[in-house]
């Protein structure tokens, strides 16, 4: 089975990272989006960071009923911080059935040369990249690549953290099942 993994803090996850993934299942040939949750990305700060398994029970709130995209909490039990690659080579040799592709926004294929052993990941995956404003793609790197002609939505986790720290609403941003976890459990408050 072809399966896009798409990696990311999921701090919260919103409607955006959900379109992309149905977006990948209705125009490309995989068959399965996995949203594998980081617990602790090497690139990013974890303060303010939520509980990983708050994160992924949001992940799984959010796509309920879903059967082509699936919640993965692998990197759970993979040494912290999460490296891209070593979750890669675990998968592989996990699933060798399957044939994984990356799925990352224009701004982290920007930032790929400065991963752990990125030329592992360019050099066993395709990459499929959605855009995200102020990013061009250049492919400096000869990774295989699939520009996705996915809508360009600028959302971001940090922007919802911000406006419910701010008492603002987040509807429409988040879907409603998670909007109500985050608000009867006091996340990002």
């Amino acid at each position: 089975m072809k399966i896009g993994l798409y990696f990311g803090s999921f701090n919260p996850v919103h409607v955006g990272h959900l379109i992309i993934a149905t977006h990948v299942i209705n125009h490309t040939d995989v068959q399965q989006v996995w949203l594998v949750i980081s617990p602790q990305n090497p690139h990013k700060l974890s303060a303010g960071l939520l509980n990983e398994y708050h994160r992924l029970h949001l992940v799984q709130t959010a796509i309920e009923g879903e059967n082509n995209i699936k919640a993965s909490k692998v990197e759970f039990t993979l040494p912290k911080p999460s490296y891209t690659a070593d979750t890669l080579i675990y998968l592989r040799e996990k699933y060798p059935q399957h044939e994984f592709i990356i799925i990352m926004g224009s701004d982290s294929f920007s930032n790929l040369p400065k991963w752990k052993n990125y030329r592992f990941i360019i050099e066993n995956h395709v990459l499929f990249i959605y855009p995200r404003p102020g990013f061009e793609v250049n492919n400096m790197i000869n990774a295989k690549l699939e520009i996705l002609d996915a809508p360009l939505l600028e959302v971001s986790s940090s922007t919802i953290r911000n406006l419910i720290k701010e008492k603002k609403s987040i509807r429409y941003l988040v879907t409603d099942v998670v909007k109500e976890e985050i608000e009867n459990n006091s996340y990002y408050r």
